[in-house]
């Protein structure tokens, strides 16, 4: 099954699905698709404020590329000063529904995660050799 889903994403489409696929993994996007998916429908600024580190750039950038997607709606009211906001398209609501298995396999093995980065790095700190510099 994983085969065909690997084959499926191949660039035979011009790296379409590669590209929408990053959005899953992206923190900014699944960010701003979760905030719309709960808040419903929210002003640029508004997002800022919800989006914790996001800069301005970052948050822009994002948005541009999951309106491109089809993710989201941008409605610009054409006002001054600009009021413009943004609300998840179906096809971005299922992007929130499809990513919830995977947040809950995360939060489900968190302990997990924690254990085996402790075993490594607790591994690698032990058989670390500090790099010579060549001064002595």
């Amino acid at each position: 099954m994983s085969q065909a889903a690997c084959a499926a994403l191949s660039d035979n489409d011009g790296g379409l699905k590669r590209e929408v696929l990053a959005h899953a993994g992206n923190r900014w996007s699944l960010g701003i698709v979760h905030i719309l998916g709960v808040a419903g429908t929210l002003r640029h600024a508004e997002l800022a404020r919800r989006l914790d580190g996001a800069t301005q750039r970052m948050l822009t950038r994002s948005l541009r590329q999951l309106e491109r997607d089809g993710l989201i709606i941008r409605h610009d009211y054409g006002e001054v000063p600009p009021w413009v906001d943004y609300t998840l398209t179906p096809l971005g609501k299922g992007l929130l529904v499809g990513m919830m298995p995977l947040w809950r396999w995360i939060i489900d093995n968190a302990a997990a995660f924690r254990t085996a980065r402790d075993r490594f790095d607790s591994e690698r700190n032990s058989t670390f050799v500090e790099p010579r510099d060549g001064l002595n």
